[in-house]
Formats: C-alpha cells, sequence, structure tokens
C-alpha cells in the first residue's frame, strides 16, 4: 500500500508570538527549527524511508522546510509546489495574536479551535472546513493515485490545515476534527491508502518521538 507522510512545518517567529500566519501571513523559521527538522530527517533516515514524490504548500515556511528536510534526507525527490496545501484562510485573524482574536472574535476562534461542526467564518471573511477539504483532498487522492502501490508520499503544509485535510481521509465529520488534538510544528502524521479510495488508515498521528527539546504549548496548534 502507498504510505503518506503529512509533515508540518518547522516552528516560526509568529507561532513563538502566539499570531496566526494564515494563507496569506508568513514568518521565518526560528533557528531551532532547522534543528527539529534535521532531527525528522534523521529519523526517516533510520527507518529506511525513501519519497517517491513531494507535495508542498506554496507559503514561505513551508517551502523552507521542504527545501530542509529533502537536503537532509539526501534525496533526489521529484516535488510539486501546490496551493492545495497552503494553510487555512483565515481572513481578519491573520497576523492578529490569539489573545486579541479571542476578544475580537470570540465564537469564531471558540468553533475554529473546538467546534468545528459549528465554524463559520462568514464574519472574519475566511475559508471554511468544507471549502478547505474540497481544496486539499484531491491533491492527495491524485496523488495516491498517479503512484505505485509501494510508495512513500511526502506532503509538507500546515497545522490546521493539515488536522482537517487528515481527519476528512480517515472519514472523521467535520464535527470531530479536533478529537486527536493538533499537530506540532516539524511533526510528522503517516496514513496508509490502498489506491484512492476513502478512508485510509491512521498509523501514527502527530509523532514528535525524535525532537529532543522539551514542547511547549506553542509547538502545537
Amino acid at each position: 500500500m502507498t504510505r503518506l507522510y503529512f509533515v508540518r512545518h518547522g516552528k516560526t517567529e509568529w507561532n513563538l508570538e502566539g499570531r496566526y500566519q494564515g494563507a496569506n501571513g508568513d514568518s521565518p523559521l526560528l533557528k531551532e527549527s532547522y534543528e527539529e527538522i534535521g532531527q525528522l530527517a534523521n529519523y526517516l533516515t533510520v527507518r529506511g524511508v525513501k519519497f517517491a514524490h513531494a507535495y508542498i504548500s506554496p507559503l514561505p515556511r513551508a517551502q523552507k522546510t521542504a527545501q530542509y528536510l529533502i537536503k537532509q534526507l539526501g534525496q533526489d525527490i521529484p516535488t510539486t509546489t501546490t496551493v492545495g496545501m497552503r494553510e487555512f484562510n483565515l481572513g481578519r485573524m491573520e497576523g492578529m495574536r490569539f489573545t486579541d482574536v479571542e476578544k475580537k472574535y470570540p465564537t469564531e476562534l471558540h468553533a475554529f479551535r473546538y467546534a468545528p461542526g459549528d465554524y463559520d467564518p462568514t464574519k472574519i471573511q475566511g475559508e471554511s472546513f468544507p471549502e478547505l477539504i474540497q481544496r486539499m483532498q484531491p491533491v492527495v487522492l491524485d496523488a495516491v493515485k498517479k503512484a505505485e502501490p509501494t510508495d512513500n508520499l511526502l506532503f509538507v503544509s500546515h497545522g490546521a490545515a493539515l488536522v482537517a485535510l487528515i481527519q476528512s481521509l480517515l472519514g472523521t465529520p467535520i464535527k470531530d476534527m479536533r478529537k486527536d488534538g493538533g499537530l506540532t510544528n516539524s511533526s510528522v502524521t503517516i496514513l496508509d491508502a490502498t489506491g484512492p479510495k476513502l478512508p485510509f488508515k491512521l498509523v501514527r498521528w502527530n509523532d514528535t518521538d525524535y525532537i529532543t527539546k522539551k514542547l511547549d504549548p506553542t509547538d502545537t496548534i
């Protein structure tokens, strides 16, 4: 079967500051992130993982993560940059600190984080869960369709978007998409697919065992 590796980008300045980056915001990776991406590369190398293709968000934080990861893997991996892998469009929340969003858009923030089934992004002019899934799922399904049955595929994207995407691939209803929590910077989540037919099978959720630093709440969304 085809094995899928979903990697959240390395930690950024805005992650550390508690700001939403979304689909249009961005900030540089922290110096420590490169060490953690390197630890992920070592984790994959030790397990003999060879990638047939990588699909990457166009946002700089994901691009830098993918470039450094592939370099550390020492593999010649064909890559595709696709807007399908970019982060949630969070509209007016982008660039704002979490604490300020909580004051200005408490209903939207609570639903986004804890009750996705109730999330209505109209007020913030953002993207809904169904809209996000509609643009992300085809990238993965098409990649699996093109792959050989025993290929490993790499996807480098973003925390909130990947939670929704991965849970949708597992057949999880939108209202339950936060049931397993969020994803940590430089984490990997692994799924198995027998062809492009859903649902896929979860192998490992939010694996960070290889990260040597002590994680804190700003590492996970």
